[in-house]
């Protein structure tokens, strides 16, 4: 290390005995001729960076000689690059006018669908389109604009391996490791000055994750001053937004503030009975002391509810269409649903930041507390309410052991068209033919959490080509989860108790609760990391180059506040602490061939700790840990290809990440040749490989015209036969197979070389965009993406699965061919998909009118986006009965797509 810092000093002080060239300007808007203040230049690929004045006015100096590409770009504006020549001489280049980017618009169509409810209960799919909204790299900008509809995921990523930082404060959450985007969801005129940093490249405010690594920045002089009303439609997530933002710009006196308000609702979504309810406000002032310091208080406060949807069977998707949701029925002719989600976590932020020539130190602290529930029905020694229960199925009846029934399977098909949506009427008939008890009650699954997070970075520029920069955070949360009683549906009370094993929930509490009452379950969960990192930057003429290492320490600790009846001795009462101290290290080198053409090459090697809901195995019950839990290990490798040159700019890259020693957890019930129940199914040491190429190119064939191809070609498979054990909550197991805890342990499942469900591993897009003279703007990207596979069932890949329980011996017919055959991975449907955007932007008597306009799918494609297999069937011999139909009872569950849908935005700037 001491040797690259002297070899590079070296190198630094024979170029700054050359002479620098002088280049000077003006940014101004294009119409309006108002200078353009805050904006950004940037020389070729380098991290060297320049600020407009308030002017519009820059006044740059560079060492560098020969031909350079300067790229100059503003918030809402569409950039504009300059080749220069650097050789000494002076460059005036006079006034550069940019053109407002109205396509920014296309964010919000980005969070309308970031917001979607878009996985079950567990969250087995989701998007990390999110993290890639601030980037122009071409194809980041594919993926998440056009393959996001269909769950791709960035070389397989999901978004914890990503992060997100507000004014340099991380946001992800400890429980799944996501940022939650429904926080600052609706304000998108105050969230859009991003600066985000692509894979493992460096950052300045953390070490950061393999995905990429976002900083929102709310500082409210970095806003354009004015106000600025918008109206949105749209047939996605919400119908209508409303929304108001107000910037003051820096006052003389160095006060600047910003607020915004956005109102977003929908009867339902797209998806039938999906309401959608939400209001967000933002308030942020900013103190400038001097040019050099500054401070900065913010708020947000974004209430979301809205209605959920469920995956369906192939079965169910034949009926009724992708757009069917049995969740909702309606109630004295509304719409009900019984599984709404509320998010309300109001964030305040504090932050200092100093800004000099060669210092750049920012500090910051956040307070965040709130609820995050979501309600379902509850049912006790009543049959299921849900109408897709599969004895309700035309399938149960054609599926039986006995043989099948098609009488009775038809009249099930009559019967669910005739009524396919809850019955509300029916659990209020119920629950007063039950007496004062409820048969059935509404209830929420609350986590109530309160976090406090600080941050520090900082940069010292020693010179133009040595860079170090050191920084860490310290993140607290305490977490409050219980069910909370909804609405008792016309009954008195409920008795709280596990009507499967006829244990009490809460022994030490009362049996009857009421609405309003928490039971069920009561715990806390108090976690903590603090991290550090320092990094080391340093360049020459014809190469950089970086290296990086952060060290974290996290733990996490159980409260259980109920003590279960059937967890009597774990339960209750605080569990161990759980404690990983971890290292990560990552380096990168660049080598310019020209300054248009480089190459890099990026490696990571990084430990870090499981999530928590894959710490604990039934958290709601009692304090029993992953046994012999690992770290996580994650190692990573990329190399890219840069062009830029004055028609033609993109990238080729090739990424190769290994995820070792992974923990999974998952919740079914399953009928196996070990016994039939509830489970919880641990799965450890699992391994997973993501390799593939990316590339994106963008050619300007006229001033007017250009022309982009995107794609992905992935291989993501599990490189790993984990083991698998499964947990039972009542003893109808076997029981000489019962570990003390009610544990057993299933040994190793085959899936080293299966597919995992990642969305599309291949995805490739052509696109052509045509922006006029006279300001309006139009684009369409055709999209192909395959490759995509369900989840799969690990249980059905143990030994068990062979195992018949009538006589505790293999099944007879178990064939190596017919197993493969029965467990043979599901592919999805390849897509296609033709999306278009436009708009048009008029300058009117000093105001400046804007129209947005896309419409996604254009053909109203309906496509898989992804799925799972169930585990109900945990033999060989009930899932080849249930399959012997062609239409089986318990088949994978799908997502589908959205079919065609639009979104119109309008906006009006003062």
């Amino acid at each position: 290390m001491r040797l690259a810092i002297v070899l590079a000093m070296l190198c630094c002080k024979s170029l700054y005995a050359q002479q620098s060239t002088r280049i000077t300007g003006q940014l101004m808007e294009k119409g309006s001729n108002v200078p353009i203040s805050n904006a950004k230049i940037i020389l070729g690929n380098t991290s060297q960076e320049f600020p407009t004045n308030n002017k519009g006015g820059f006044e740059i100096n560079l060492a560098q000689t020969g031909e350079q590409m300067l790229h100059f770009s503003a918030l809402d504006f569409i950039s504009k690059r300059f080749s220069v020549y650097l050789d000494g001489n002076t460059i005036d280049l006079g006034i550069i006018y940019l053109e407002r980017d109205i396509a920014h618009e296309q964010t919000d169509n980005l969070i309308s669908l970031t917001d979607g409810d878009l996985s079950d209960d567990f969250e087995s799919v989701s998007s990390s389109m999110g993290l890639l909204q601030s980037t122009r790299d071409i194809f980041l900008n594919r993926a998440a604009f056009d393959f996001g509809q269909a769950f791709f995921k960035v070389r397989g990523y999901d978004s914890r391996n990503g992060q997100v930082l507000m004014n340099g404060v991380p946001m992800n959450k400890f429980f799944d490791g996501r940022p939650q985007w429904n926080n600052w969801g609706g304000l998108n005129d105050v969230v859009r000055n991003q600066e985000f940093t692509n894979s493992l490249t460096l950052n300045p405010y953390t070490f950061g994750g393999i995905l990429g690594n976002t900083n929102i920045n709310t500082r409210p002089s970095g806003f354009r001053p004015g106000l600025r009303l918008s109206s949105s439609f749209s047939n996605r997530t919400y119908r209508g937004r409303l929304m108001a933002t107000y910037n003051s710009g820096e006052k003389p006196s160095g006060l600047a503030y910003s607020v915004s308000a956005s109102r977003r609702w929908a009867k339902e979504g797209f998806v039938e009975g999906t309401l959608y309810d939400a209001y967000s406000f933002f308030g942020a002032v900013e103190y400038q002391f001097n040019e050099q310091n500054s401070i900065t208080f913010t708020s947000l406060l974004a209430r979301n509810r809205r209605g959920r949807s469920s995956a369906l069977t192939e079965e169910v998707f034949d009926l009724m269409g992708g757009q069917y949701n049995p969740y909702w029925g309606k109630q004295d002719d509304k719409i009900r649903n019984s599984r709404e989600r509320e998010i309300f976590e109001p964030l305040f932020l504090l932050n200092y930041a100093l800004n000099k020539k060669k210092i750049n130190w920012n500090v910051g602290l956040a307070y965040q507390t709130g609820i995050n529930s979501r309600s379902r029905l509850g049912y006790y020694n009543a049959p299921n309410p849900d109408p897709t229960y599969y004895r309700y199925m035309p399938s149960y009846h054609i599926n039986s052991s006995i043989g099948a029934d098609f009488i009775n399977a038809n009249l099930a098909k009559e019967a669910f068209l005739g009524n396919p949506q809850l019955d509300w009427e029916l659990l209020y008939t119920a629950n007063s033919n039950n007496g004062e008890k409820a048969a059935y009650l509404l209830y929420d699954d609350i986590a109530q959490k309160t976090t406090i997070s600080s941050a520090t970075s900082f940069n010292y520029t020693l010179s133009d080509f040595i860079e170090l920069g050191f920084g860490g955070n310290y993140k607290t949360t305490t977490s409050e989860n219980y069910a909370e009683i909804l609405d008792l549906l016309g009954a008195t009370y409920h008795e709280d108790m596990d009507t499967f094993s006829n244990t009490l929930n809460h022994v030490d509490g009362e049996l009857q609760k009421t609405e309003g009452e928490k039971f069920n379950y009561n715990y806390n969960l108090d976690a903590s990391q603090m991290e550090g990192f320092t990094q080391l930057k340093f360049a020459s003429k014809k190469w950089d180059g970086f290296v990086s290492a952060s060290y974290s320490n996290f733990n996490v600790q159980r409260d259980g506040l109920f003590k279960n009846g059937r967890y009597l001795e774990n339960s209750f009462g605080a569990s161990e602490k759980i404690a990983f101290s971890n290292l990560g290290y990552k380096g990168g080198f660049t080598y310019f061939l020209t300054g248009r053409h480089w190459f890099t090459a990026n490696a990571a090697m990084v430990e870090r700790p499981p999530i928590i809901q894959n710490i604990f195995i039934n958290p709601r019950e009692n304090n029993e840990t992953v046994p012999e839990l690992q770290k996580e290990i994650v190692s990573s490798v990329d190399l890219s290809y840069f062009v830029r040159l004055p028609s033609l700019t993109g990238r080729i890259s090739a990424f190769y990440t290994r995820f070792q020693h992974t923990t999974d957890i998952n919740f079914f019930f399953v009928d196996s040749g070990l016994g039939s129940d509830f489970v919880q199914e641990v799965i450890t040491d699992l391994d997973r490989l993501h390799k593939g190429i990316e590339f994106g190119f963008e050619y300007e064939a006229s001033s007017t015209v250009k022309l982009t191809a995107a794609g992905n070609v992935g291989h993501y498979v599990y490189a790993s036969d984990p083991s698998v054990q499964i947990n039972f909550d009542t003893a109808d197991a076997e029981e000489d197979l019962i570990a003390p805890e009610g544990n057993i342990d299933l040994g190793i499942a085959t899936l080293k070389g299966l597919k995992l469900a990642q969305g599309p591993q291949t995805a490739l897009a052509l696109g052509v965009s045509y922006r006029a003279p006279k300001y309006w703007w139009i684009s369409g990207t055709t999209n192909f993406l395959t490759n995509n596979y369900s989840n799969l069932s690990t249980i059905t890949r143990t030994s068990s699965f062979l195992i018949d329980p009538e006589t505790g011996e293999p099944f007879p017919d178990d064939s190596e061919e017919s197993v493969a055959k029965l467990l043979k991975q599901n592919k999805l449907d390849d897509i296609y998909l033709l999306n278009l955007v436009g708009g048009k932007s008029w300058l009117v008597d000093g105001k400046y009118i804007s129209f947005f306009a896309s419409i996604n799918n254009v053909f109203d494609t309906v496509f898989r986006t992804g799925g799972y297999e169930q585990s109900r069937n945990g033999n060989f011999g009930q899932l080849k009965q249930d399959n012997l139909s062609g239409s089986p009872s318990f088949a994978p569950k799908y997502w589908y797509s959205y079919g065609r849908t639009y979104f119109l935005n309008l906006a009006i700037s003062f």
